[in-house]
């Protein structure tokens, strides 16, 4: 396995924080974003220092050495998943990627055609669509869920009519925290005519992915949440598929030419969807992440995040008001609620305790909606989490039957 002490002393957030704090800072909210590595800090400060320049523009020497570091990123991100590096787009991060494959994909959707999304989705796979669906009259269909918040098999292939056109999913959902069968999902999307767009967004930081074995045709996912820098993310897709559709941003940098008569060019993918200047040094800073991971071992990762899921797990049930949600899930999020206790208030409790977790709606409104609760508290882990801090969130978690007292006391 490894050394999660070493890996700590690896993160200056910890540090910077036990020195700041009275208490030790326990981090359970890394679904929503992760710590970042010292090399990955390094790797930022030295674009910045060295050869902070605009990519594809200059032919000078610390231009053209922003463009090789640009490229080798491009390359590192590839490999990570399975691509070609002609087929990984920067963006400012998943968000962005799957508003580009809605709006880049549109023109190839007329009304009546059907989009198929669940109500787990995270809210950059909901809006696009619902946009399309007031300003073209496409029709966006619910895969239903079963009791657990899970797309099943049979719903899943019960939800498809001719008319359905794009399938956009989770690869993990953000709240509930299970993990999809992309690939036979898409061998049965495929056996429709249908595309699948998958936001990857939950599950390339944690666990193995192939996009050529998985078969989708487009994939989205964020830097932050995989240990790299904020506003810098990827879109990938199948070659033929980025040829097709179009760009939603246009300028400097992504056109081939362009005159007084308004006609204009694109470039061949990738270049054809990174328009102006281009974040750099996120790009660089995130191949720098995925160079750390890669020498920890996302099969490790997935591993040992597994083994913190269910040891938290048996000493969340030894408190008989909290109820779990996801407790079967393959990822190491936790959704629960504490009875009596608003799941905002329980945030608050917690992070007087020195924990961070996530409360709320977790940008997942229909999935709370479909399950008939209002808000829930998330904790989730990453391979730099211990099960010493487990145990000083479970402690934590048993004070919420004193809660007025804690705070009015």
């Amino acid at each position: 396995m490894f050394d999660v002490n070493a890996i700590r002393n690896d993160f200056p957030m910890f540090k910077t924080n036990e020195k700041m704090q009275n208490h030790q800072m326990v981090y359970f909210d890394n679904a929503a974003t992760t710590f970042k590595p010292q090399c990955v800090i390094d790797k930022v400060t030295e674009y910045y220092e060295n050869y902070s320049t605009n990519t594809h523009r200059g032919d000078y020497d610390i231009a053209q050495k922003s463009d090789s570091e640009y490229e080798l990123a491009r390359e590192t991100v590839a490999k990570f998943i399975g691509a070609n590096s002609k087929e990984v787009s920067f963006t400012s991060g998943a968000s962005m990627a799957l508003n580009m494959v809605a709006f880049g994909y549109k023109k190839f959707l007329k009304a009546g055609d059907e989009i198929l999304i669940s109500q787990a989705e995270h809210a950059s796979n909901v809006l696009p669509w619902f946009r399309l669906e007031k300003e073209m009259g496409i029709v966006v269909k619910y895969i239903p869920l079963d009791e657990e918040g899970k797309i099943t098999l049979e719903n899943f292939k019960a939800s498809f009519t001719p008319n359905t056109k794009v399938v956009s999913l989770a690869h993990v959902s953000n709240v509930m925290g299970y993990i999809l069968d992309i690939k036979e999902l898409v061998r049965i999307t495929h056996e429709h005519g249908a595309i699948f767009v998958c936001d990857g967004a939950q599950s390339v930081p944690h666990m193995k992915v192939d996009v050529k074995d998985l078969d989708v045709d487009f994939m989205a996912f964020s830097g932050h949440k995989m240990c790299g820098p904020t506003g810098i993310g990827v879109l990938y897709g199948k070659y033929d598929l980025l040829l097709k559709i179009d760009a939603i941003l246009l300028g400097g940098g992504m056109n081939t030419d362009f005159n007084l008569c308004g006609d204009y060019g694109y470039l061949y993918p990738p270049y054809k969807f990174e328009a102006g200047t281009q974040n750099v040094a996120g790009a660089l800073g995130l191949a720098k992440a995925i160079e750390y991971l890669q020498n920890i071992g996302i099969d490790h990762i997935h591993e040992y995040e597994m083994e913190l899921k269910k040891y938290a797990v048996s000493k969340l049930k030894e408190i008989k008001e909290i109820t779990m949600y996801n407790e079967h899930s393959e990822s190491a999020i936790i959704t629960f609620n504490y009875q009596g206790v608003h799941a905002q208030d329980m945030g608050t409790l917690l992070a007087a305790n020195g924990i961070c977790v996530r409360s709320g709606q977790h940008c997942a409104k229909l999935l709370h909606n479909t399950i008939g609760i209002e808000s829930t508290v998330r904790a989730s882990m990453y391979f730099y989490n211990t099960k010493e801090e487990i145990d000083l969130f479970v402690e934590a978690c048993k004070k919420g039957c004193d809660f007025l007292d804690v705070f009015f006391a």
